[in-house]
């Protein structure tokens, strides 16, 4: 059964802890959400910085590269890495205000998925607060391209989307999810699935400081025409899925869930980012509200 809408915002109720390794730095990090008052949004604070501002507020503006995981940055020049997979689950869940501090550059990336980051809020539990949700209404259509790579947003009375992928190896293929963004589909079709990547990559992203903590505990691993994981994918079209999750995650970033449909084909992380972008400097495009607000409106 679908669960029952409550249009206010929520918080945590209490603190939900947690430890792993970074999957570029590969680096043993703690993390702790608190929750937050309404208003805060999702708030970043670097525990390990002392000597100058560690707070940094998650916004479309506050991403700074995007190549392969979302990173954000405060104006004092701190930053954090790799919060996709968290965010898609503080959106997921209807989380709008917590404060989540970490002791490193990058949050842990755990199994690869957003499932443990849920069940670390499931553990926490949610708290409604006093304030109406704010959602992105979409008005009009905004795409970017980036050679083969599109991703766009499109006016829909909920929150939808559509994901394709097309690669060349037999283990992934052409892969198509299109949904309802919310609760219950997230938990059941998409929460799971883990990222990742090619064996022959791997050399070369250690080369360049990255994908240090990458391993097959945290990321399905393809060789070829093989998959390296000894338990093979959890479901069914896990690779799209999990594009799917990284997208709800980037799109949080905007502090607010959408009333509008993604369409996105081959879309990264940047691509995401350059659409945040492209909606933020077109005002017309999208619109603020409130369910209370619409409501009223109809009655």
């Amino acid at each position: 059964m679908p669960r029952t809408t409550d249009h206010r915002e929520k918080t945590l109720v209490a603190p939900a802890i947690i430890a792993g390794v970074g999957v570029h730095t590969g680096q043993r990090v703690r993390l702790a959400v608190r929750p937050a008052a309404p208003g805060t949004g999702i708030v970043f604070v670097r525990t390990d910085i002392s000597d100058r501002d560690n707070r940094i507020p998650v916004s479309g503006d506050a991403v700074i590269d995007a190549r392969l995981n979302t990173m954000i940055e405060n104006a004092a020049g701190v930053r954090l890495s790799t919060i996709e997979h968290l965010m898609a689950a503080f959106c997921a869940l209807g989380v709008a205000n917590a404060v989540v501090e970490v002791d490193g550059p990058e949050l842990p990336i755990l199994d690869g998925s957003a499932l443990q980051f849920v069940q670390l809020l499931d553990r926490a539990g949610f708290r409604r607060q006093s304030v109406p949700v704010r959602y992105i209404e979409i008005l009009k259509p905004i795409r970017v391209e980036e050679g083969d790579k599109s991703a766009m947003l499109l006016p829909c009375d909920r929150y939808e989307m559509r994901f394709e992928i097309d690669f060349p190896t037999p283990v992934i293929g052409n892969q198509v999810v299109d949904f309802v963004v919310d609760e219950d589909t997230f938990r059941s079709e998409i929460m799971a699935a883990r990222t990742f990547g090619f064996a022959h990559e791997v050399e070369a992203l250690r080369q360049a400081g990255l994908a240090r903590g990458g391993s097959l505990e945290n990321a399905v691993v393809i060789d070829g025409d093989e998959i390296l994981n000894p338990g093979g994918l959890r479901m069914e079209r896990e690779f799209v899925r999990h594009k799917a999750l990284d997208a709800i995650g980037d799109l949080y970033v905007l502090g607010a869930p959408i009333i509008g449909r993604y369409e996105g084909v081959k879309a990264g992380h940047a691509v995401n980012n350059k659409l945040v972008r492209a909606l933020l400097a077109q005002p017309d495009a999208w619109r603020e509200v409130t369910r209370v607000e619409e409501l009223a409106e109809a009655g």
